[in-house]
């Protein structure tokens, strides 16, 4: 099969792109392999409003609003920031509302399909036995992108994590963090959603093992003070960059190829935000990529510069706090007070000059 665009990946980058291409008029045709949009959930659900833009946060999607952070620092008294803002969202009314509008604009969208194979010539081979062959490849499959292997940008650096969802008992209006050795290379969280808690944590991969019992451990921690229950809903999990930006651009044969969302490493690599920079990035491929089809010589370039305007100096402040957080808790991996604060967004430390 010959098309104009072929989407690996239909989460927020993949369907905001799949939008932007199927209203230009052009053959989109998007490959999911989650069976459900959106479902299983592998997020935490909060976009900050700071990264918030245009029409990203629908409001029948939004749960909640968050107007505060409060971030423990091992058992010290917790600091209290006033201003932040943002929206718990239904992640999977979400995803699915944006593959909705895709549908409508005209793309064609599979779920349940997953991409067996990148040539280098392009050519896209799916489980389900189709084999496509599109003039524009949109990676937005994720942090380990097989399509963003197959043009040698590759999410190298990640953090494993896991979620547990319980009652929340007691209404709130903020997210709370809590840095620790406990949890090293990570954080932990606690994002009220209505009257549900997304209860996290995030470690080194090497780490992994530590997940299962220190996320039991916040749990029991906030549910001592009975803000939350401690029956478990549910659990999920996955992985994030952070490594920083990727090149997101690139060629197989006479196809070009362009990532979006984590495929790109657009999360930060401090907060693990990712969801507003994946629709951003995705709508700005959709972009290109109809500029490029319709002729538009510096369509690609522009892509380039547009990721490193609105994403270049937060990933590159994220990404040197992080090496500088291996770096204070070598070679035991074990933090001061001081650092954890330092390396947190909530603390001035973290905003100095030498990062930007």
């Amino acid at each position: 099969m010959k098309i104009d665009v072929a989407i690996i990946g239909l989460g927020p980058a993949g369907a905001s792109a799949a939008i932007i291409a199927a209203r230009a008029g052009l053959s989109v045709q998007a490959f999911e392999k989650k069976a459900v949009a959106g479902h299983p959930v592998q997020c935490a659900e909060f976009v900050p409003a700071m990264l918030d833009a245009g029409e990203l946060v629908m409001s029948e999607n939004s749960v909640q609003r968050i107007h505060e952070m409060i971030t423990f620092v091992e058992s010290d008294t917790p600091d209290l920031t006033k201003n932040f803002s943002g929206h718990m969202i239904d992640r999977r009314a979400f995803d699915a509302a944006l593959v909705d509008k895709a549908v409508a604009a005209g793309a064609q969208c599979a779920f349940g399909v997953k991409l067996k194979s990148v040539s280098e010539d392009g050519v896209l081979t799916f489980s389900d036995g189709q084999v496509v062959q599109a003039k524009v490849i949109i990676g937005a499959d994720g942090p380990h992108s097989m399509v963003g292997k197959a043009i040698g940008s590759v999410n190298t650096d990640i953090l494993e994590t896991r979620q547990l969802s319980t009652t929340l008992n007691v209404p709130h209006v903020a997210t709370d963090i809590y840095l620790s050795n406990e949890f090293p290379g990570g954080y932990g969280w606690m994002f009220p959603k209505g009257d549900i808690a997304n209860i996290g944590i995030g470690v080194y991969p090497e780490q992994k093992h530590l997940l299962k019992p220190a996320l039991e451990s916040l749990h029991e921690r906030i549910a001592a003070t009975g803000q939350v229950g401690t029956e478990i809903i549910g659990y999920t999990g996955g992985i994030i960059p952070v490594g920083g930006m990727l090149k997101a651009d690139g060629k197989l044969g006479d196809s070009l190829v362009l990532l979006a969302g984590d495929a790109a490493g657009l999360t930060n690599p401090i907060t693990g935000a990712g969801i507003a920079a994946a629709v951003m990035s995705g709508r700005l491929a959709g972009e290109a990529l109809v500029g490029y089809l319709a002729g538009e010589a510096d369509a690609i370039d522009i892509y380039a510069e547009d990721l490193e305007d609105l994403f270049g100096a937060s990933l590159a402040r994220a990404v040197l706090r992080r090496k500088q957080l291996i770096e204070q808790g070598a070679p035991e991996r074990t933090l001061s007070k001081a650092a954890l604060r330092g390396g947190w967004i909530a603390y001035e430390d973290y905003w100095r000059k030498d990062a930007a």
